[in-house]
């Protein structure tokens, strides 16, 4: 079932159209499929239908078009940038799984940041990204909560908080707030705003979000709201704990569900009030390589002891997932150096442009705009460092170190100790330039085998993509894959946060096997050594929510008015 051609729809849904028009302006709602397709697909996977697609402009709108989606008996899709790996920030399915229409709610258009309290914190609204707020707290000498990751290039602050993203900085645990001003469904039915955000701003919702839009509201209005965290404040003890037998972090950690904070687009959020963090007056970046694992299980330790200042960021690749990055994520690479991860919005803009036009062109290949950035790319000179290509030669297994104030002699004394034999392992400290190139080439890493399955589809079955937390106290960490199972797999790549043991792993299936089922003996592997997945994405529409999750999203949003199906929940309104 495909939502109605425009002369087939119903009066009460053309009705419900015109008013979104007459709310955000007739330019602000798509209805043709081929136009919305971008907004309905998901980054990796996933697609659903949509009636409308409607940008907002200001927050007032944006609560008159909920109010209208809420009347007229419409789901509604809170979506920002678009760049999960989970499907959750999409449509999914038919409508008649959903048993109404579903109304996406793009927000990109709402990216104003608000600086308080001198820069040591922040309200950030709906579109707001987190590379933009990095830029905006520079001159405060502050930053933000994370950066730039390899799954969350151009990802919003608020998508952030709604899936507990955790992200590479080990000082700062996963992204969560107590102090949010949002808009819910309440179990009679009544849409209801609360503010929540410690921002005197008057009674009304119009009152509300108009004074917030314009920034009507001093020093005063805002409140201590001490009672409220703002960030994850103990996540520095918790993640020095390398004796526990429990991850980290982990998506549907109860204690990080509270609100906004892990609603997975299960609420309307308007704004988040934030922590900032102090920028560290001097850092430095070492990339390590080694033959066996286990010397970098004991660098992991003595990096987390009591007395050794707690590292900025600790990335692992294994050798598999580098060259991969390097054959099929150097145009995104080059693309990020040189303007910047603000163009990744314009970047996605242009691949759906390609791929809609020449979809209807039957005789192309699937995936045109891949396939064009794949070959440009190969035209580009080589971008990573020859000093980390010889680590790479060398070694199987390379670590990105970033270090900061007394842990950079820390840091260099110990790795002198423990990688004094170059057979073990070798490392150099990085140049800025080596440090910025090593890091962006960890981060693009995400999208490598993406682009490897849309230029070679007709090769492989498909690829899946897990990300999970290992046990603190997990010392064998590699993955060691039965034979029948990778006896099934064309190529694994494994990458991730290595000090939280948080782990990002990309399978490309070989042509002809099962796909789901190898992905489920995958995740039962995972399962049984302690692991909890997804560890920051959410779950989407991939993983079924654990019963404390699915208790929390009921809780949220008992009408099931939000992103119906997340977590593999009932997508009929009450949960049918």
């Amino acid at each position: 079932m495909q939502i109605p051609s425009h002369s087939d729809r119903s009066s009460e849904d053309v009705a419900f159209i015109d008013r979104l028009r007459e709310i955000v302006g007739p330019r602000n709602v798509l209805t043709d499929r081929r136009r919305s397709q971008r907004y309905r697909r998901g980054f990796r996977s996933g697609e659903g239908e949509a009636l409308a697609v409607v940008f907002p402009r200001r927050l007032l709108e944006q609560w008159q078009v909920l109010q209208a989606c809420v009347t007229a008996g419409k789901a509604v899709v809170m979506q920002a940038a678009n760049t999960g790996l989970t499907e959750g920030s999409t449509p999914h399915g038919r409508p008649d799984e959903c048993g109404r229409d579903v109304v996406v709610i793009s927000t990109l258009l709402m990216n104003t940041i608000r600086v308080i309290g001198q820069g040591r914190q922040v309200i950030c609204f709906p579109g707001a990204t987190l590379h933009r707020l990095e830029r905006l707290l520079k001159p405060y000498g502050r930053e933000p909560h994370s950066e730039i990751g390899s799954s969350c290039i151009g990802a919003s602050v608020i998508g952030g908080i709604c899936n507990n993203s955790g992200g590479m900085l080990v000082r700062r645990g996963p992204a969560y707030t107590e102090v949010a001003l949002f808009a819910r469904v309440d179990a009679s039915g009544t849409l209801q705003l609360v503010n929540h955000l410690g921002v005197r701003l008057g009674d009304t919702p119009e009152a509300i979000l108009m004074r917030l839009d314009m920034g009507d509201y001093t020093e005063a209005d805002i409140e201590n709201a001490a009672d409220r965290e703002a960030s994850c404040t103990d996540y520095k003890v918790r993640v020095r704990d390398v004796d526990a037998a429990t991850p980290a972090r982990f998506n549907a950690d109860p204690a990080r569900l509270y609100e906004a904070s892990g609603s997975a687009g299960k609420l309307a959020v308007f704004a988040v009030r934030l922590d900032t963090f102090e920028a560290d007056a001097q850092s430095q970046v070492f990339c390590i390589g080694v033959h066996e694992p286990a010397l970098l299980t004991e660098l992991r330790r003595c990096l987390l002891a009591p007395g050794v200042e707690l590292p900025v960021a600790c990335e692992y690749m294994h050798r598999d997932i580098f060259d991969l990055s390097a054959r099929y994520a150097k145009d995104m690479f080059a693309v990020i150096e040189r303007f910047g991860t603000d163009a990744m919005p314009r970047i996605f803009a242009w691949k759906s442009h390609v791929d809609r036009l020449c979809g209807r062109l039957k005789f192309l290949p699937e995936h045109p705009a891949d396939r064009i950035s794949q070959v440009l790319g190969q035209l580009l000179p080589e971008h990573l460092p020859p000093r980390l290509r010889a680590l790479r030669d060398r070694y199987e297994h390379l670590l990105l170190l970033k270090v900061a104030g007394r842990g950079i002699g820390q840091t260099q004394q110990l790795l002198e100790r423990l990688l004094a034999d170059p057979d073990d392992g070798g490392w150099f400290a990085s140049t800025p330039e080596e440090g910025d190139k090593a890091f962006l080439h960890r981060f693009v890493a995400g999208g490598a085998a993406i682009r490897f399955k849309a230029v070679h589809g007709d090769e492989v079955e498909g690829v899946f993509s897990l990300d999970f937390a290992l046990p603190r106290n997990t010392r064998d960490w590699v993955e060691h894959l039965p034979d029948d199972v990778a006896r099934q797999l064309a190529g694994r790549y494994c990458y991730g946060h290595f000090l939280c043991h948080v782990f990002h792993h990309d399978y490309i299936v070989k042509k002809g096997a099962d796909l789901k089922a190898l992905k489920e003996r995958v995740l039962e592997l995972i399962a049984a050594k302690g692991g909890e997945y997804p560890a920051e994405h959410n779950v989407g529409h991939l993983y079924t929510a654990k019963p404390a999750l699915a208790a929390f999203y009921r809780e949220t949003d008992p009408t099931n008015s939000f992103n119906p199906g997340v977590g593999r929940m009932s997508k009929r309104k009450f949960y049918a």
